[in-house]
């Protein structure tokens, strides 16, 4: 079940609020003794979050479980760019599970998210720490905005307390609020340099419509450079597919691709996601400030729309 995004948190009796982790939406299946960790995207995260996987052991058979791999910086809060480095931080990530849609072979889904998490807190029982149920909060909007705030969190997600779980679908009785400038957006090309890669070219669909937003240059070491260029270097095509280019001018921040520009970029088949920071949306659409904060493998392409920003 995915999350809609909001301008507006919901608010009223009918909602319950969850922190909004930064990190990898995961589902945990046990059946017949056998246990599976996978993305929304059906990749395995056994081998990649091997201690979350071994944690898992304790999950009751023939059940499944709905939830976030994160990583926890030494504050305690989520950390995006510390789960890009899995092998060299591995003791930091956790796995907050959030729903129980099957066990011991009977199906939740049809259930409200309440009695869902009321057999989810009784029955499910991990002795590592490194598994968390995670709390949720009857509270007013306002308030809850205002606790996420103080703790620096990127934003905060309303349920309705009635909700049923529907898979795969985004019918707005789960809304995302960002309090942070940032989201995913796909990356349509590249411009070469040292390591591969200079910048990336991103943007988002609007139906059909590859929209592009921003050339980003900032958040790059060496590495992230070469290992976004080994994923984009079997996706070269020669169109580009954002059907807003070139532009005419390159607007008041230079955040516009004219004609010349793109005589410096590659293209690349829309494939690849990329999580972007950036300070605003500006008047023309684009990003301003801009800044790479870690490929998302988990998420499709094709879902990648403009998000209603939170504040900034």
């Amino acid at each position: 079940m995915e999350c809609l995004a909001v301008p507006t948190l919901p608010g009223g009796l009918g909602w319950l609020y969850e922190i909004k982790f930064d990190g990898y939406r995961a589902i945990a299946v046990k059946s017949g003794g056998r246990l599976n960790l996978f993305s929304r995207r059906r990749n395995s995260f056994n081998g990649q979050y091997s201690l979350v996987f071994e944690a898992l052991a304790d999950l009751h058979d023939n059940t499944v479980i709905d939830g976030e791999v994160v990583a926890m910086d030494e504050s305690g809060r989520p950390d995006f760019n510390l789960l890009q480095h899995y092998r060299a931080e591995a003791v930091r990530i956790h796995y907050f599970v959030f729903d129980l849609l099957v066990y011991n072979n009977r199906d939740l889904t049809r259930l409200s998210l309440v009695e869902r998490r009321q057999i989810m807190k009784a029955v499910l029982k991990f002795e590592s720490p490194r598994i968390r149920i995670t709390d949720y909060f009857e509270a007013s909007a306002g308030d809850m905005l205002t606790a996420a705030r103080a703790q620096g969190l990127e934003g905060v997600v309303a349920k309705r307390k009635d909700s049923r779980y529907e898979a795969g679908k985004r019918s707005g009785a789960w809304a995302k609020y960002r309090l942070n400038s940032g989201q995913e957006f796909v990356i349509g090309g590249y411009i070469p340099g040292a390591h591969g890669v200079d910048a990336i070219v991103v943007g988002y669909y609007r139906g059909d419509d590859l929209i592009y937003v921003a050339r980003v240059r900032n958040g790059f070491v060496p590495a992230s450079r070469r290992h976004i260029f080994a994923k984009l270097k079997p996706l070269i095509i020669s169109k580009c597919l954002f059907v807003n280019l070139p532009e005419r001018h390159k607007g008041r921040w230079g955040e516009g691709l004219t004609a010349a520009d793109m005589d410096k970029c590659i293209w690349v088949r829309p494939e690849i996601v990329a999580r972007i920071e950036f300070l605003e949306w500006t008047e023309s659409n684009h990003l301003r400030h801009s800044k790479f904060a870690g490929l998302r493998e988990d998420k499709d392409a094709r879902t990648v729309i403009k998000e209603h920003g939170g504040e900034g």
